[in-house]
């Protein structure tokens, strides 16, 4: 078994895992060598009611939108596109803001030395639409349904590790070579950690600044997690 160096990183900037794994997979990337490629996937789109628009449908669409700028961003420079992920996710997931309004995006764009105008840029070119699509579609087409996502050189691909405390330092290197380790076994489909009482109050807490930055309802293989206050009706995520 030969460790990968190379790891396609799909990801929903509204997602609170995948942001979690990114955290891991950064720690990762600073302590081996390794290249991660950021790639889009939309929870909105995947999990879109019937009769509900597409998210690209919308003027403006919490994840599809953010991830358009970072398309843009991605063709200029990978790292930009890291920073623009991180800064979102951040900014949601870790101090509940929300980096879906337009005005929270433009103020992250400009901490990050880049014109806010970029924003507009990148949905006025349609081409970035179809940048995102075609990741997200990459992902359908290979079975996958949410995120995180890993491609890797032979072609295979893992859903996860889904976590809420992402590890650092040597555990972190531990964890990837148990996640890539599943590579060796082609036809190993799943494994699960049952999740106690202790495990759902543990997240409940971990999630609880993305809980307050969201404006949507989150769907979760099928089950929907009600919002705290008022949300708005057709953002199924």
């Amino acid at each position: 078994m030969i460790t990968p160096t190379a790891v396609d990183f799909h990801f929903d900037p509204m997602c609170p895992f995948a942001h979690q794994a990114a955290r891991w997979i950064r720690a990762v990337r600073e302590q081996a060598p390794i290249t991660v490629s950021w790639r889009f996937f939309s929870l909105e789109e995947v999990n879109r009611a019937e009769g509900e628009k597409h998210p690209w449908q919308r003027d403006w669409s919490y994840g599809w939108s953010l991830m358009r700028i970072g398309a843009l961003l991605r063709r200029r420079d990978m790292a930009l596109l890291d920073a623009w992920y991180d800064a979102i996710g951040r900014a949601l997931h870790e101090r509940g803001e929300k980096p879906h309004e337009q005005a929270t995006a433009r103020r992250l764009l400009g901490e990050l030395g880049l014109d806010a105008e970029i924003l507009d840029r990148a949905l006025a070119d349609p081409s970035t639409h179809e940048d995102v699509y075609a990741d997200h579609e990459h992902v359908v087409a290979s079975g996958g349904f949410g995120v995180p996502t890993l491609f890797f050189a032979d072609g295979q691909c893992l859903f996860g590790p889904v976590l809420v405390d992402p590890p650092t330092g040597p555990a972190a290197l531990r964890l990837w070579d148990i996640v890539t380790g599943a590579l060796e076994f082609p036809h190993l489909y799943e494994l699960q950690r049952p999740k106690s009482g202790r495990d759902h109050r543990a997240i409940a807490q971990a999630l609880e600044p993305y809980l307050r930055g969201r404006d949507w309802v989150s769907v979760d293989r099928g089950r929907v997690i009600p919002m705290p206050g008022p949300h708005q009706d057709g953002d199924h995520r």
